[in-house]
């Protein structure tokens, strides 16, 4: 599986953006997906993550209820959608992919490029 993240960008808090996370390969729809992002100087942290058939989705408690995680299996793409935008959330976005769904980064097969996501205050 080859990933291929997009849709980063400079936001004003408060502000939104979404995050797109294109997949090649017939067996996307098996996978489970994730986004994970990392700040200058920091761990990579869990974002989001949701399971193989979009019935399950899971997410930190920093984006909770301000983020969606969502997948189109026809567009082989998962999709990221962050509202109300903070400056904490400023980090290098990472979509990954494995098997079963999980919040561990290391757990994690397969992975895009990063995109960067700048929130101004």
């Amino acid at each position: 599986v080859q990933l291929q993240a997009s849709g980063g960008g400079l936001v004003q808090a408060g502000g939104s953006l979404r995050l797109s996370c294109a997949a090649s390969g017939r067996t996307f729809s098996s996978y489970a997906m994730g986004w994970f992002r990392q700040a200058p100087g920091k761990d990579r942290e869990f974002v989001a993550a949701i399971n193989w058939s979009g019935s399950s989705t899971y997410y930190a408690d920093s984006v909770r209820g301000r983020f969606t995680i969502s997948r189109d299996s026809a567009k082989n793409t998962v999709y990221l959608q962050m509202n109300s935008l903070k400056p904490e959330d400023t980090a290098v976005y990472y979509c990954a992919a494995r098997r079963e769904v999980s919040d561990k980064f290391h757990l994690y097969n397969y992975w895009g490029q990063g995109t960067q996501v700048t929130v101004s205050s």
